[in-house]
């Protein structure tokens, strides 16, 4: 019976495992292997090709591997007469007249340019007359790995090594690593994470965002709770309604109100002209007006879950309780004190856990009011990570970077979960009551 009920509560678990799975377990997941990568717009999520480009042969100037003569060489073509080049330039229509008197006369024989080239091509009887012609029936003959795609590593190593150019295994090895356009495994996005300056801003926003956010999401909420916990009842229903309408109005919606709210021809700036003061956007205006809008945007729609919460919290209190304190003398604060707060222990705890983790990751409302202004003093950890992986004006997007960004987030969100639950003593919280005999 009892491994019947067992497999009964399986059944009932089952879609709450399969969701956990499909949309917790596996982004999670995916999101620690991409962290590894260096996937980007540039490489692609699936296989890349081999290619020399110019600015990567640029790139090699300087290289304490590459001498001049080497990138030099890379970047010349040259022009080679053998069965392969007339193969391809029978195969591109060339007349078979000329042809045949090319592959008498200039058989085996190397050119290091065009203009060699087409010297020795213009002194054949059966040469095409028209310049546009004659520099069509040469290009077969050229040999450049320039801006050459190879999909095989085999392939670019073979064309390499029918350039003729002396490499060592140290350059080829580099070449082999730059000139691959796909993905690689690599842990260089934690090491330029950490050291690029702009990181350590970013971490500071995010810091002073989730701090001053919680703190005002959980002390308000609180006091909205305790406030209208005291107030008729028809009176705290009322309340309880408007400061919940930020939670459930459309994110788009809610920051448009804030917007013509603050912004320099919005209700406070028109409000202040009747004063004789200046138009001022309160959003985008300075720092401070960012970020004092972005606390209270985010502020007042947690504050509303926060008050809902308390509030079923503090209606379960026995009634006996209060009432023993009022016969017993105990002012309103007294009993807020030693007696609601202390049962809000689990409450507070699930909601500051709760809080935290949705500030860490969510950006929605910064980036619909904000977009990180005004120069990016707004800008959030997530925010720059949504930036980087998926939408920025550069257009190269590094979801290898975004990814790795993510991850971070995710390690200091279960961090500071276990430091919560330690903080407030959830092995007491849970414990099973005493039973005095």
């Amino acid at each position: 019976m009892r491994s019947k009920t067992s497999l009964l509560g399986l059944g009932f678990l089952a879609p709450a495992l399969i969701m956990v799975v499909l949309f917790f377990l596996i982004p999670v997941l995916l999101t620690g292997v991409f962290a590894f990568t260096n996937m980007s717009t540039a490489t692609g999520i699936s296989g890349g090709d081999y290619q020399i480009t110019p600015n990567m042969l640029k790139s090699l100037n300087g290289h304490e591997a590459f001498d001049k003569k080497v990138v030099k060489d890379l970047q010349s073509t040259t022009y080679l007469v053998d069965a392969n080049s007339l193969a391809k330039a029978k195969a591109a229509g060339v007349k078979q007249a000329f042809l045949i008197e090319i592959e008498t006369q200039l058989n085996g024989k190397t050119f290091a340019n065009r203009r060699n080239f087409e010297r020795a091509l213009k002194k054949l009887k059966n040469r095409p007359r028209k310049t546009r012609e004659l520099k069509k029936a040469a290009e077969p003959f050229s040999q450049t790995i320039l801006n050459q795609r190879y999909s095989q590593k085999a392939e670019f190593v073979a064309a390499l090594q029918e350039t003729n150019i002396k490499l060592t295994n140290d350059q080829q090895a580099i070449l082999l690593d730059r000139a691959y356009t796909g993905w690689s495994w690599t842990t260089d996005n934690f090491t330029n994470m950490f050291a690029r300056p702009a990181t350590w801003f970013v971490a500071f926003n995010t810091l002073i965002y989730v701090s001053l956010t919680l703190c005002f999401n959980v002390g308000f909420g609180l006091l909205l709770a305790i406030t209208t916990f005291y107030l008729p009842s028809g009176q705290a229903a009322f309340f309880r309604a408007v400061w919940l309408l930020p939670r459930i109005s459309p994110p788009v919606l809610y920051v448009l109100l804030w917007k013509w709210f603050t912004w320099d021809t919005g209700f406070l700036s028109s409000l202040g002209s009747y004063f004789g003061l200046p138009a001022h956007n309160y959003m985008l205006g300075s720092v401070g007006n960012a970020w004092s809008v972005v606390i209270l945007i985010n502020g007042f729609v947690g504050a509303s879950m926060g008050m809902i919460l308390f509030s079923s919290a503090i209606r379960a209190i026995p009634t006996s309780m209060l009432q023993a304190s009022e016969v017993d003398g105990a002012s309103r604060l007294q009993q807020v004190r030693y007696i609601i707060l202390p049962q809000l222990r689990w409450p507070i705890l699930f909601v500051t856990s709760y809080t935290t983790l949705s500030l860490l990751t969510s950006f929605d409302y910064i980036l619909l009011s904000t977009e990180g202004g005004p120069g990016g003093s707004t800008t959030v950890w997530a925010l720059e990570a949504y930036f980087t992986a998926l939408n920025n004006y550069a257009g190269n997007l590094e979801y290898g970077y975004g990814a790795a960004m993510a991850l971070v987030l995710v390690s200091v969100g279960i961090s500071l979960s276990l430091l919560y639950l330690r903080l407030f003593k959830f092995d007491d919280l849970v414990t099973r009551p005493r039973i005095e005999g």
